[in-house]
């Protein structure tokens, strides 16, 4: 059985991000897309320190999604480099989990 993750992206607008989040969703991709923020984010590119607001989006899915998830993320998102990071799920309520196969799998 495919294992249950949650994926983080951040982007550089609330905007962004929800129309991610929310394409993700309508394609039966993830089951839920969360959006907060803002936050501050401090990091190198180019060599040089950067300092941004930014806005996280989390979302729940399955692990054999992924690909086309970061695939559908990168269409879509403005950065060169998006963050896109995923965690399996050690633990999740029987039923959350049973609830995000079921909404990723209806086609």
């Amino acid at each position: 059985m495919d294992s249950i993750i949650q994926i983080t992206v951040t982007g550089n607008s609330r905007e962004t991000m929800k129309k991610i989040g929310r394409r993700l969703v309508e394609k039966r991709l993830a089951s839920c897309a969360q959006i907060s923020g803002p936050i501050k984010s401090f990091y190198w590119w180019r060599d040089k320190l950067e300092e941004t607001e930014e806005w996280v989006c989390i979302l729940k899915s399955r692990s054999d999604l992924y690909e086309k998830i970061q695939m559908l993320i990168r269409k879509m998102h403005p950065y060169e480099v998006p963050e896109i990071t995923a965690t399996e799920l050690s633990r999740a309520l029987p039923e959350y989990e049973r609830w995000i196969r079921d909404e990723t799998r209806k086609r």
